[in-house]
């Protein structure tokens, strides 16, 4: 069960990374909330707080020249 959840979290980072390419911050706020959720609640830690964690990253990336 455990290899199982680190090759999804492996394979949604990894689409994530594909897709964090937003034209503008609430398209990256988007993804990175999504990648955020799905990422902790596959590690076993709270969805709603991977969201709003990932959201912020996402939507602050661009204004600190990482993406």
């Amino acid at each position: 069960m455990q290899s199982t959840r680190i090759r999804l979290t492996g394979a949604v980072l990894a689409i994530g990374l594909l897709a964090s390419c937003g034209e503008n911050d609430f398209e990256r706020a988007a993804v990175g909330a999504s990648i955020g959720g799905v990422g902790s609640a596959l590690t076993g830690g709270s969805a709603v707080k991977g969201a709003v964690i990932g959201g912020a990253a996402g939507a602050l990336c661009d204004d600190v020249n990482l993406c």
